[in-house]
């Protein structure tokens, strides 16, 4: 029973810490110095080895697939 409340007390804890960081949107995500683009992280997470990183690889990858789509419809001339 106290393990309960103590998981539950720690979830509580993170969604609550989570919610107020009192930063809103993406612009609020990167450091003040990063210099890399969010593609560039992302890129460099797909590569790694941490759960979720070939989810974010194949985002990458069927993103691209749609640009280049409609790079191509874009390109033909009627």
């Amino acid at each position: 029973m106290n393990g309960t409340i103590a998981w539950i007390a720690l979830g509580v804890a993170l969604t609550a810490s989570a919610c107020g960081s009192g930063r809103s949107g993406k612009a609020g995500t990167a450091a003040a110095g990063d210099t890399l683009t969010e593609r560039q992280r992302d890129s460099i997470l797909a590569g790694s080895r941490i759960p979720g990183a070939r989810g974010v690889g194949a985002a990458l990858r069927a993103a691209d697939s749609t640009n280049a789509r409609i790079r191509a419809t874009d390109s033909v001339t009627p």
